[in-house]
């Protein structure tokens, strides 16, 4: 479907179009979740349909898995899989050391998985992403159900010992119901406004009885993909520092897939 891009949406097709380029025939790939990620799996489902490319999806969540068989990608399961050459997702706050805060749409854990259980993981992002300190986006952390105001109190109480300007812990709702993940869990968001030390906080937090996992994404990432509602496209790999950047023309009859909604 081709039509008028707003610049945000420019720029995740843009970068998007750019990550493409590391996939080849024959890999097996981690599809994460997310606005992002959605036109990362639109673009590759181009690819296979018009370009014969052949590649093995793992979704993070039942909604990209939807997605990918939509467009033609075929999908498997991590356990199918047991190890992937790349994963792509989303992030929605980075730093310049490309730690990340991820959990916006609730699949963090199983984007936590996915990730670590590839060769190399890529991140695709608008600029808006870029932050110089991690904690304006809220922190989620996914808490099993049973003892929830305990655990949500263990946490208020470790968070007045870390790093961070902000320490409400809020319970995520759907409607007048707990937010429940894919895994049947309830998510806290921490507004933590500002976090100095995103390592100490990950490690502390996952001590907590009741912790599933946490939204920081430390040492994980290696290529961040940022696009720009110009066109533009900016490349960092954490591996050699190295930097490129590009821009994509965008012609008015290009196959620009324009019903993803965030």
């Amino acid at each position: 479907m081709s039509g008028e891009l707003s610049p945000i949406d420019k720029a995740k097709f843009v970068a998007a179009k750019q990550a493409t380029e590391f996939v080849e025939s024959g890999m097996k790939v981690g599809l994460g979740t997310g606005s992002t990620a959605e036109w990362l799996v639109q673009c590759l489902g181009e690819m296979v349909r018009e370009e014969g490319l052949k590649i093995k999806g793992v979704p993070t969540s039942k909604r990209t898995a939807l997605l990918a068989k939509k467009v033609g990608i075929d999908i498997m399961t991590l356990d199918e899989a047991k190890w992937l050459d790349l994963t792509f997702d989303g992030a929605d706050e980075f730093d310049e050391n490309l730690n990340l805060i991820k959990g916006g749409g609730g699949a963090h854990l199983h984007e936590k998985i996915v990730a670590t259980a590839s060769d190399r993981v890529l991140v695709i992002a608008d600029a808006s992403k870029k932050v110089d300190t991690l904690g304006a986006f809220p922190l989620p952390v996914e808490v099993v159900p049973f003892g929830l105001s305990v655990t949500q109190g263990l946490i208020a109480e470790t968070l007045t010992g870390m790093d961070v300007l902000g320490r409400d812990v809020v319970l995520r709702m759907k409607g007048d119901q707990p937010f429940v993940t894919e895994e049947g869990n309830f998510i806290l968001d921490l507004h933590l406004k500002r976090i100095g030390n995103p390592r100490q906080l990950s490690f502390v937090i996952n001590q907590i009885p009741g912790v599933v996992e946490n939204g920081l994404f430390i040492d994980i990432c290696d290529v961040v993909i940022v696009g720009h509602g110009d066109g533009r496209v900016t490349t960092r790999d954490i591996t050699n520092n190295a930097a490129n950047v590009i821009r994509f023309d965008i012609l008015d009859d290009d196959n620009i897939f324009v019903d993803i909604a965030d």
